[in-house]
């Protein structure tokens, strides 16, 4: 262990639990999940792409979602099956900084296109004539490119002041993954200007940006569906704001109970952590293909095609 003022050229990792008995548990269980994230947030993409009937802005931006979902768990998910495999439990100074920056950035990534989604869903009920004018494939490409762009550029200023910490307390990371409170917690350099700018620029850039303008489409989505007449297309415009409002509760959920909801228990952290990692990938890809018909009925049209070209060799 590396003491005050000594440069750090690696860290050591400590994982989910330090209980022997349940290492072999907690693998067995992070590579099932990690394999479903897989087939699921690549099959999506993928099936989007080959059935055209899903050739849509909505399909397009959870398209995107997916591969930034996929990401970020790959990112962090694979040191935890690297340590069982492997035996070793230690990260160099710079891959730690690798893997925040793109941890932060694949996450900042999915809150900006669930945004843009609102905003995709507000046009679709609220301004349906004119939906496939506004969203057409120039807007979206700008959207989902801002999203991309954005996500890693707002990462920087973080990277900036962490890489300055010039010393720390112990080398040992009490986490799976280097995250920005794990490595403020074992700094021994001043970190008040990163302490304020994660509130600030958290508050900012991961609170109010993404919630506002999610909560405004909604509040229109809502007095629109309202002025509907009939229960059929009330149920109807319901139906095409419920995943995307689905996975808005769920993300939400499981960040303010990792960063807002105050725990004397670092195990807590973990455990809300390892969910936002590991489940939070599993649910998106499942809430839109067990619950919507169209990407339900592009799988069995695509498996009867493939099945056919099968047959015909």
């Amino acid at each position: 262990m590396k003491q005050n003022q000594t440069i750090i050229t690696y860290f050591i990792i400590t994982g989910i639990s330090d209980v022997p008995e349940i290492q072999a548990l907690i693998f067995v269980l992070v590579l099932l999940i990690y394999l479903i994230i897989l087939v699921g947030n690549m099959g999506l993409p993928l099936l989007v792409s080959l059935d055209s009937s899903l050739h849509t802005p909505m399909y397009f931006f959870l398209a995107n979602l997916s591969i930034a979902d996929m990401a970020y768990s790959t990112v962090t998910l694979h040191k935890i099956l690297l340590m069982f495999i492997t035996g070793d439990n230690t990260m160099l100074y710079l891959a730690c900084m690798v893997q925040f920056y793109l941890f932060a950035s694949f996450s900042g990534h999915g809150l900006f296109i669930l945004t843009v989604m609102s905003y995709d869903r507000y046009v679709a009920v609220c301004r349906p004539m004119n939906y496939h004018i506004i969203m057409n494939l120039k807007i979206c490409l700008l959207l989902a490119s801002f999203c991309w762009i954005f996500g890693f550029i707002q990462v920087i200023p973080y990277l900036c002041l962490i890489v300055r910490i010039s010393c720390y307390s112990s080398n040992m990371i009490d986490h799976f993954f280097c995250d920005l409170v794990p490595l403020i917690n074992i700094s021994c350099s001043d970190v008040t200007l990163l302490v304020r700018l994660s509130q600030i620029q958290g508050m900012i850039i991961y609170a109010l940006i993404p919630f506002i303008p999610i909560l405004t489409s909604y509040i229109f989505i809502i007095q629109s569906i309202l002025k509907i007449r009939t229960s059929i297309g009330r149920r109807k415009a319901f139906y095409t704001c419920s995943s995307h409002l689905a996975l808005i509760v769920v993300l939400y959920t499981t960040l303010m109970s990792q960063y807002v909801i105050p725990t004397n228990s670092k195990g807590s952290k973990k455990l809300f952590s390892l969910f936002n990692n590991a489940i939070v990938p599993v649910i998106n890809p499942l809430i839109y293909s067990l619950k919507n018909k169209d990407v339900k009925a592009a799988f069995r049209r695509t498996v009867e095609k493939c099945r056919v070209d099968i047959l015909a060799l």
